[in-house]
C-alpha cells in the first residue's frame, strides 16, 4: 500500500486527463468553467496526496517487477511534484478568466494541459535515459499542441511550426546520446550508469563523454540558455499569454528536475567535464540575453527575453555545483522564486488584456495605476522580484545563487550576473513608469474590468508569496510554514534525499 501511495499523484492526474478527454467529447453540456473547476478539484486533490510523504526522506523504487526500476520515487521528485502541480494550478486559476473570454479554448485543451503535467511528473521521476525521453515528449508534445492550440491566428501556427521542428531536431541529438551512452556502458538505467562510473576508469570512453554532452545540448535548448534560444522571442510572442507563463515558469521547472538528479545521484563525478562549455554559456546567455530584454518594446517578448537572462543565472549554480554541494539548494530555491516571479508577472498581463487586444506595448500600459492601481501594484511587486530588488523572493534567490556562484570560486561571473542584474532594473522599471508616470492611454481604458475574479485572488495570493518569501523570516516567524528557513531546509532535505542509495 505505501508503494502506491507514492505512484498516486501521477495516476490521479493521467486518470484526469483521460477523462477530461472524453468529457470534450460532449462540448455543448460542459463549460469552459466547468473544465476549469474540474482540473482544478483535480489538482487539489493531487496535492493532498503528495503531501502525505511530504517533508520525509526517503527513496522508494516501487513495483520494480512491473516497472524495472525506470521510476524513482523519493523526496527530491515529492518537493518537484507540489512545485508542478502548484504550477499548473495556479496557470489555471490565473487563466479563468482569459479562457472563458478566447472562444478557441475546449474541453480538450484542459485534457493537454493534464497530459503535460503528467509527462512533467514522470520527468521528475525517471531514473533511465528512455523513460526520461519519453516523459519529455509528452509534455513537449503537449507544449506544441497548447502553443499551436488558436489555428486560425498565424503566430500561433508560426509558433508551433517553429518550436516543432526546433524542439524535434534537439530531441534527435538526445536520441544519439543514448545510443552512444548505451555503447559505453551497455545501459540506459542512470543508477547502473552511476555504478559503472564509480567502478571504471572513464578517462579514456570518448563515448560516454560524446553521448552525455549531446544530451546536454536538449537540456541548453529546452531552458533556452546560449546559443539554443532563438525560438523562445517568436514562440513565447505567439503563444496564448497563459501558455506562455505556464511554459516560462512551469515546463522549465520539470527540465531542472530530471537533469539536476542525473547530475547529483549518477553523474557527479564526471561534470567538471563541462565546465568550460557552460562558463561560456553563460557568459553569452547573460550578454545576449541582456541585449534582447532592452531592445524589447512588447512587454511579452520583454519578458521572454528576461526569461533567458534567468537561466543564465540558473546555471550559474548549476556550474558551481560540482565544488560546492549548496549550490544545489540555491538552484531549487530559486526555481521556487521565479517560479512566483514569472507565474505572476505573465498571468497578470494575460489577466489584463483577456478582454482587449490592446495591452501590448510599454506605451499601452501607461496610467495603469490611475485606472487599476490594484493590478499596477501586484505587476510592481513581480517587477520587483524579477529584478532582485530588496524584500521579494527573487532578491533571495539571487542572493543564494550569487553567494554560492562565489563559494565555488566563479567571483567573475558573479559580477557579471550582477551587472546584468543592475541592468535588468532598467526595463523592469521602465514598465513600472510607464504605469505611474504617465497620462492614461486613453485607447487602452475599458470599464469592463471585475476585481472580483478568481484569477485576480491567485494572482494576488502570488504576489503576497512574493513579498513573504523575500521578508517572511522578519514579520511571520510565528508561522513556521511561512518562514523562509523552512522553505530552506525543505530544498536541502530534498537535494539530499539523492544521497539515498
Amino acid at each position: 500500500m505505501s508503494q502506491f501511495i507514492h505512484i498516486l499523484p501521477v495516476l490521479t492526474v493521467l486518470v484526469a486527463a483521460v477523462a477530461l478527454m472524453f468529457m470534450s467529447m460532449y462540448q455543448n453540456k460542459f463549460s469552459v468553467k466547468t473544465y476549469i473547476t474540474v482540473s482544478s478539484i483535480v489538482l487539489v486533490a493531487t496535492l493532498a496526496f503528495v503531501f502525505v510523504p511530504f517533508g520525509e526522506t526517503f527513496s522508494v523504487k516501487p513495483y520494480s517487477s512491473i516497472f524495472n526500476n525506470v521510476l524513482i520515487f523519493d523526496t527530491f521528485s515529492n518537493f518537484f511534484y507540489v512545485l508542478l502541480i502548484g504550477g499548473t494550478l495556479f496557470t489555471l486559476l490565473i487563466g479563468e478568466h482569459y479562457f472563458q473570454h478566447r472562444s478557441y479554448f475546449t474541453g480538450e485543451f484542459f485534457s493537454i494541459l493534464l497530459f503535460s503535467l503528467f509527462g512533467m511528473l514522470l520527468l521528475a521521476n525517471a531514473n533511465e535515459l528512455i523513460t526520461a525521453y519519453v516523459a519529455l515528449e509528452i509534455a513537449s508534445f503537449s507544449v506544441y499542441i497548447m502553443v499551436g492550440y488558436n489555428s486560425e491566428d498565424s503566430r500561433r501556427v508560426e509558433a508551433i511550426f517553429k518550436y516543432l521542428v526546433l524542439g524535434s531536431f534537439m530531441g534527435a541529438f538526445y536520441l544519439l546520446g543514448v545510443v552512444l551512452v548505451y555503447g559505453a556502458t551497455q545501459t540506459t538505467n542512470l543508477s547502473e550508469i552511476a555504478t559503472f562510473i564509480a567502478n571504471n576508469n572513464i578517462s579514456d570512453m570518448p563515448l560516454l563523454y560524446i553521448g552525455l554532452t549531446l544530451i546536454l545540448f536538449i537540456f541548453l535548448f529546452k531552458i533556452s540558455a546560449f546559443p539554443f534560444q532563438q525560438w523562445v522571442l517568436d514562440v513565447y510572442r505567439g503563444a496564448p499569454m497563459i501558455i506562455t507563463a505556464f511554459m516560462a515558469s512551469t515546463f522549465k521547472i520539470a527540465i531542472f528536475s530530471f537533469f539536476l538528479r542525473a547530475m547529483l545521484q549518477d553523474i557527479k563525478p564526471m561534470i567538471g567535464f563541462w565546465d568550460s562549455i557552460i562558463y561560456v554559456v553563460i557568459v553569452l546567455t547573460l550578454i545576449f540575453g541582456t541585449w534582447l530584454a532592452i531592445t524589447q518594446k512588447i512587454i511579452k517578448r520583454m519578458l521572454a527575453a528576461s526569461s533567458i537572462v534567468h537561466t543564465g543565472y540558473l546555471l550559474l549554480a548549476f556550474i558551481a555545483i560540482g565544488k560546492n554541494i549548496d549550490a544545489a539548494y540555491a538552484i531549487v530555491f530559486y526555481l521556487i522564486a521565479y517560479l512566483l516571479s514569472a507565474l505572476g508577472s505573465f498571468g497578470l498581463v494575460s489577466h489584463i488584456i483577456s478582454e482587449t487586444k490592446v495591452r501590448v506595448t510599454y506605451d499601452d500600459f501607461k496610467g495603469l495605476a490611475h485606472e487599476r492601481p490594484f493590478l499596477a501594484a501586484m505587476m510592481t511587486v513581480f517587477m520587483f522580484s524579477l529584478a532582485g530588488i530588496p524584500s521579494t523572493i527573487g532578491f533571495m534567490g539571487k542572493l543564494y545563487v550569487f553567494t554560492e556562484t562565489i563559494n565555488a570560486g566563479y567571483a567573475g561571473l558573479a559580477v557579471l550576473a550582477i551587472l546584468a542584474t543592475i541592468v535588468s532594473v532598467y526595463y523592469y522599471f521602465k514598465l513600472i513608469a510607464m504605469m505611474y508616470f504617465y497620462p492614461t492611454n486613453e485607447k487602452c481604458m475599458s470599464n469592463d474590468f471585475n476585481d472580483k475574479r478568481i484569477s485576480t485572488y491567485a494572482i494576488a495570493f502570488l504576489a503576497i508569496l512574493t513579498v513573504i518569501g523575500g521578508i517572511g523570516s522578519a514579520i511571520v516567524f510565528f508561522i513556521p510554514a511561512l518562514n523562509i528557513d523552512t522553505l530552506i531546509n525543505l530544498t536541502q532535505i530534498s537535494i539530499q534525499s539523492l544521497l539515498i542509495k
